[in-house]
Parts: C-alpha cells; sequence; structure tokens
C-alpha cells in the first residue's frame, strides 16, 4: 500500500444532534467516532476541509488510516460516511480501529483493466456491463488491497465473469464466496442496436425464402 493517510481530530464532549449542527454551521467541523478493538467509542472531530481532501483519493476508503486524536494515533478504517443529499458536504464518518493480528472486513474497489481491447468488444460488438463496482473482503491489515484488478482483455462476447473467478492478492478472502454466493461481477453482451440488426437481417432472410402463394 504506497499511499498513507493521517487524519487529524479532537476528542468531542458536546455531543447531540444539535451540537453536532453547531460544529458544521460555525466551525466548518465534521462530527465523527471511533469505535472497536478493546477501546470504548470515541466521540470526535475533524476539520471539514481535511475529510473532503482525503475523500478524493480512492485508497482513502479501503486503506488503513491513522487517526490522531489529540495526540494519541490509532489505525483505523473508514467504515461509513453520511452525506448531505444535496450539496458537497460530509455529514458525519464512523471509524472501525483495526488491529494488526486481528482479521478486519471491509469493501474495496473492482479496477476493471483494458476494456478497449476487450476480445468480445473489439471483434464481438458487444457492450461490458459492470454488475458490481467493489467487493467485501476479509483479511489481515498488512494484506488489505487498495482495490481488485479484474483484466478484460479475454472476455470474450456473452461471457460473465463471476467472484470466484478474480485473481486475490495472498492472505485476501471474498465474504460472499464464503457464504458461497458466487454473484456475477461484469458481463459482455450483445448491444441492442446489433442485436435489432440481427433480428432484422433473420426477418429479411425469412421473407426472401418463402414461395409466392399459387394462383
Amino acid at each position: 500500500m504506497s499511499n498513507e493517510f493521517l487524519l487529524n481530530a479532537q476528542a468531542r464532549t458536546d455531543l447531540g444532534k444539535g451540537a453536532s449542527r453547531r460544529l458544521r454551521r460555525l466551525a466548518n467541523i465534521m462530527p465523527a467516532i471511533v469505535y472497536g478493538g478493546d477501546k470504548a467509542p470515541e466521540q470526535i472531530s475533524i476539520v471539514h476541509k481535511d475529510i473532503i481532501k482525503a475523500l478524493e483519493n480512492e485508497a482513502f476508503y479501503s486503506h488503513i488510516l491513522t487517526l490522531d486524536v489529540g495526540g494519541k494515533k490509532q489505525q483505523v478504517i473508514l467504515k461509513d460516511l453520511q452525506r448531505h443529499p444535496a450539496k458537497a458536504i460530509v455529514l458525519h464518518a464512523d471509524f472501525l480501529r483495526v488491529s494488526a493480528n486481528q482479521e478486519l472486513t471491509t469493501n474495496v474497489p473492482l479496477h476493471f483493466l483494458n476494456e478497449e481491447a476487450c476480445e468480445g468488444v473489439k471483434t464481438g460488438g458487444g457492450s461490458i456491463t459492470h454488475n458490481v463496482i467493489e467487493a467485501e473482503v476479509r483479511c489481515l491489515p498488512a494484506d488489505l488491497p487498495e482495490f481488485i484488478e479484474i483484466d478484460m482483455t479475454d472476455v470474450e462476447l456473452g461471457d460473465i465473469i463471476h467472484l470466484s473467478d478474480l485473481k486475490l492478492p495472498k492472505g485476501v478472502t471474498l465474504v460472499q464466496l464464503s457464504h458461497d454466493h458466487d454473484l456475477a461481477v461484469a458481463s459482455v453482451q450483445t448491444t441492442r442496436g446489433a442485436k435489432d440488426e440481427e433480428e432484422s437481417a433473420e426477418g429479411e432472410e425469412g421473407e426472401e425464402g418463402e414461395e409466392a402463394p399459387a394462383e
């Protein structure tokens, strides 16, 4: 993992919805919570512009983060975000403490590579459909990938890629597969326009092959 993320935070004692609204409105501060491990949940606050900047990097969502709360650092992952429905504002964040020797469960993004060179698109005239864009993984913190790559080069028309087809880094397992849920991840299918043309061509061939009615 090449990226390193450090977020500075402060412990928060003024709790409740009213206090959270005042933080956001008057101080441009985002309320948050950090929980898990053998410690009690802790209410914290983070400068809003700092979290916005961090979220610009996709790796932030699936990376071990260092949270500095008043000078005390702890390792966490981002578990949940609450965003404003209409404005570019993060209302609240949940962070989960992680331990180096304890497995964690979180979602990581899927990166689809070489789509422009996909066999089913180039020679079959199909189009790629993404059924899911992230996968839930279980692993030790040191093994957590920032993303999982899927090479689309040799995928042919009509092919479907399932979770069981993914190449996983060492030490990483997929939660859905452990529950026997082998979900479809992506597929290459004939486009609607191509289907219409094919059906039209078949119809014309059928008409040409019909015999004229006897007089």
